[in-house]
């Protein structure tokens, strides 16, 4: 049987109001480890969307 990887990309607003996204992929507990701390540092609407391969998500305006 095949395993199959999820990768997964952060979209969010940092606190000046500045929206961003991740540059690179994660798995799904790094990923909600990475949206905890960046929550933490008090960025709001932090959101994980699955990606495929290669694919880069763009920051939401």
């Amino acid at each position: 049987m095949a395993i199959t990887m999820k990768n997964y990309g952060l979209t969010w607003t940092d606190p000046d109001g500045v929206p961003r996204a991740t540059v690179c992929s994660y798995d799904k507990g790094s990923a909600e480890d990475r949206k905890k701390k960046l929550e933490a540092a008090k960025c709001k609407n932090v959101r994980i969307s699955e990606t495929k391969p290669g694919e880069l998500l763009q920051p939401q305006a």
